[in-house]
């Protein structure tokens, strides 16, 4: 199949399967579940065999509509695009499988909705991915976040229905206002829109005005999480456990950092970005710690691991501020490495709310006991946020360490350090009080437990982080050959 055949498959299989999906309904749940698996499958060997046949020299455009003269939406395939859609394909497989367990097991209502709409995500994901265009990108972004708004609202209750709307209502407004605004000053300054190697701004818009232009971008491009503008991302906890996973691991967090380091890329160029970003260095740099404190101080387990995930995207922006190569490549992993890390911890938080119908670290003393091979995984994917080695986290810490220092940034050089402390402040007390803590039944100045039963742990709740786990190893051996494919792109000319 040639390339432009593949870009169409990637955006028409997970379409297709929404539809199957939809037609099977809630009649024949097994095979509604094997449609998803089955969809999800294909698209990740097409966005494989994408990766594979990958050359520069031959990608060439796909015009699906020209809305105007010389705006129209476009797909092309690029490195840094392929790496996205490589991690939404992949670990939509895994949270398939997890979803399965997870949504059997809670007796969930409105499953053919949560499976169709999980798949018309990931065909919006896709479309992200191969934009060809700032205008493409738009458009599928707007879509991502319609898609997804029923995902989070899914259990309907009063508090789901209040989440979904602050979610809906962050993403809206900073795309119609910030982003919009943006991408219109972009249009009327450089007369194209289109994803350029270099860079289409340089020159375009002056200097002073440069920052303002980085600044409307940053803000919005709300699915990035960046604070103050962040508060739709813990608000979207309320939703199932998987689609907590789809948020910050697959597909919308992601979609949001993967278009900053487009914009930093291919609209702004580096030289242009690094001229421009110097405040939103600073700005990332303390989202990074503001986040990780209030982090430490949440009890509930998602919503810990939600303020977690505004503090490891702000490491994204961070790069994308560099503006270096080096920077963007930290940056580029990070999108990898922490999607496999984050996806682990959500999927090890909704296993022990299955097994214990617990959701506070307050509740989970002594639960590592039931669930050893759990919390190992857990602590796997903490470490690997964290950004220790052998894990492939340790790849973007080190980098953008790297490009701090040679910017002579001491202070950032000391915010990354402390970042990874925090990060473990955060995370392994979930592993000590998991393996460690005397269960409440053993410990005498623990309050009564009032709680359920325990229940049994499914096996397709716990192999999907037994796998993202091992996965964060992995890519610790994997993350060169991730910079060799993405440097061209990027102008890295030596590799670290």
């Amino acid at each position: 199949m040639s390339g432009a055949g593949l870009m169409l498959a990637a955006l028409a299989l997970p379409l297709a399967t929404a539809l199957l999906i939809a037609l099977v309904g809630e009649r024949r749940p097994d095979l509604r579940e094997a449609v998803t698996l089955a969809g999800a499958t294909a698209l990740a060997i097409t966005v494989a065999l994408m990766i594979a046949g990958f050359d520069s020299a031959t990608a060439a455009p796909l015009v699906l509509a020209t809305l105007v003269p010389g705006f129209s939406l476009t797909l092309k395939a690029e490195p840094i695009g392929l790496v996205f859609a490589g991690v939404a394909s992949g670990l939509w497989i895994l949270n398939s499988l997890y979803s399965i367990g997870y949504m059997r097991a809670e007796h969930a209502p409105r499953q053919t909705r949560f499976y169709a709409c999980f798949a018309l995500a990931l065909s919006a994901a896709m479309a992200i991915a191969l934009s060809g265009n700032l205008a493409t990108l738009f458009v599928a972004y707007e879509i991502l976040t319609l898609v997804t708004y029923p995902l989070v609202v899914h259990w309907q209750t009063e508090g789901a229905i209040e989440g979904a709307r602050r979610y809906l209502a962050y993403l809206l407004a900073t795309s119609l206002v910030p982003f919009m605004a943006a991408l219109v000053w972009t249009w009327v300054a450089a007369g194209t829109l289109d994803f350029t190697p270099g860079g289409i701004l340089a020159g375009k818009v002056s200097a002073a005005l440069m920052p303002v232009l980085l600044g409307l971008y940053a803000y919005g491009v709300g699915k990035a999480a960046l604070m103050p503008l962040h508060g739709w991302l813990p608000a979207a906890m309320v939703a199932p456990t998987p689609v907590s996973a789809l948020l910050h691991a697959v597909a919308v967090v992601k979609a949001g950092v993967f278009t900053l380091l487009k914009i930093a890329v291919y609209i702004f160029g580096l030289p242009t970005m690094a001229a421009a970003g110097d405040w939103l260095v600073w700005v990332a740099g303390g989202s990074v710690i503001a986040a990780s404190l209030i982090a430490m101080t949440k009890d509930d387990l998602k919503a810990r691991l939600a303020y977690s995930t505004v503090a490891q995207l702000a490491l994204v922006t961070l790069a994308v501020a560099l503006g270096e190569p080096l920077a963007i490549a930290a940056g580029v992993l990070q999108l990898v490495m922490h999607a496999w890390g984050k996806i682990t911890l959500f999927f090890g938080a909704g296993a022990i709310q299955i097994a214990t119908h617990k959701k506070k670290l307050s509740e989970i003393a002594g639960i590592g006991a039931q669930m050893p091979l759990l919390i190992v995984s857990f602590l796997g994917g903490a470490l690997s946020v964290a950004g220790l080695p052998p894990f492939g986290g340790m790849w973007p810490k080190y980098l953008l360490l790297e490009a701090a220092a040679g910017r002579h940034m001491v202070l950032l050089v000391v915010c990354l350090g402390l970042s990874t402390l925090l990060t473990l402040g955060y995370l392994l007390p979930v592993v000590i009080t998991a393996l460690f803590r005397k269960p409440r039944d053993e410990d005498p100045h623990a309050l009564p437990d009032t709680g359920h039963e325990p229940s049994p742990l499914p096996l397709l709740a716990l192999l999907p982080p037994v796998i993202t786990a091992a996965g964060c190893i992995l890519l610790f051996l994997a993350a060169p050959a991730i910079l060799a494919f993405i440097a061209p792109a990027i102008g890295l000319e030596t590799l670290p």
